[in-house]
């Protein structure tokens, strides 16, 4: 009897180990390159490189804003590379607007290890790339999160106004998700990319949409609900009775995004 609980209690804690020692190779899950725009359809797009602050060459795929329309910065989600979002910027840049879709360093073929604080410097160094080479102010930028991307634009929504910001998919924080898949394990004490979306989302200084599913098999619904009823107005929501995690688009979301942003500001 007593072998058996020893043989329980090293396999709960070598279990434990790997889960702690291979985390970020669960939570990112970095893809290759992507093709060239055209490929996807997408033209009068250039593909430029994004310096970041630690010497990293960051692919982005940047088309200019018509007249004085708002540039749309996406920050992606986990998994595929940018352009299994073509699909989904095509339809901003068919309206005229401005997109910047960045590529996080490790996916798409970009050097770099991702994490919470190497991501963070990613979408800063986006913004110092805009400054340096676009006219474009922060007060007509739409920051774009989605899933993964979404904590990356609560974060950097806490320091800048833009004109809006746009939540796809949101979770309240990594540990919390963690918990719910890995429930034996203390996962909020190991956890080294906590994301904690949660503890931020009444600090964002500009206007929030939030966007979910109701059928989310990857990201809860209810840590939408959670995060909407934080946020701070003005803020709205889009809550599709059967959307799942990846298919939102399907139900035409980018005219609520569209729309937000006409409403806003009259």
């Amino acid at each position: 009897m007593i072998k058996y609980i020893f043989s329980a209690i090293f396999v709960y804690f070598f279990i434990g180990l790997v889960l702690f020692l291979f985390q970020r190779k669960i939570l990112f899950n970095t893809s290759g390159k992507p093709k060239k725009p055209e490929y996807y359809d997408l033209y009068n797009i250039d593909t430029i490189r994004i310096p970041t602050t630690d010497k990293i060459n960051l692919l982005a795929w940047y088309s200019k804003p018509v007249n004085h329309n708002p540039l749309l910065i996406y920050f992606h989600g986990n998994s595929y590379d940018i352009g299994e979002r073509a699909y989904r910027i095509k339809r901003y840049i068919k309206y005229g607007w401005g997109v910047l879709l960045l590529a996080w360093r490790g996916y798409s073929g970009n050097l770099g290890t991702p994490s919470e604080k190497n991501l963070y410097i990613d979408a800063e160094s986006t913004l110092n790339w805009i400054n340096d080479n676009t006219n474009i102010d922060k007060k007509n930028i739409i920051i774009y999160g989605e899933s993964l991307g979404a904590a990356v634009a609560v974060n950097i929504g806490t320091k800048y106004k833009f004109k809006s910001i746009i939540l796809e998919a949101p979770f309240t924080s990594v540990a919390d998700i963690a918990s719910k898949r890995y429930k034996i394990f203390p996962v909020k004490h190991l956890i080294m990319d906590k994301f904690d979306n949660y503890s931020k989302i009444d600090k964002i200084i500009s206007p929030v949409l939030f966007i979910s599913g109701k059928k989310d098999e990857i990201t809860p619904h209810s840590h939408s609900l959670k995060l909407y009823s934080k946020a701070n107005q003005p803020k709205d929501s889009v809550f599709i009775d059967e959307a799942m995690h990846n298919n939102l688009y399907d139900f035409g979301i980018e005219k609520d995004v569209i729309k937000f942003n006409l409403n806003i500001w009259k």
